[in-house]
């Protein structure tokens, strides 16, 4: 399901205009990147929980060469799935 087919599903659930869902996703989408930008966790209940992992420099190998290269440490957004939506995806 890509964007678009996602917008037109939550409208239809929600019997809401497409513009008016698109606008509220697309805010939601916003706060969430702007929190992570922040280093701050966005919880919902019942769904999950998006969070920052940081992940630490680490040595690597080049496939073409097989010559060794330091990777070096980053940040990288994680989302991880509440009870609720494990259990109905089971």
């Amino acid at each position: 399901m890509n964007k678009t087919e996602f917008v037109d599903a939550v409208a239809e659930k929600a019997d809401a205009s497409k513009a008016a869902t698109a606008q509220v996703i697309n805010a939601a989408i916003e706060v969430i990147t702007s929190s992570l930008e922040k280093g701050v966790a966005v919880q919902i209940t019942g769904f999950g929980t998006f969070e920052v992992a940081e992940r630490a420099a680490r040595k690597g190998h080049n496939p073409a060469t097989g010559k060794e290269i330091k990777i070096p440490a980053s940040k990288a957004p994680r989302f991880k799935a509440g009870a609720v939506l494990k259990k109905a995806v089971k």
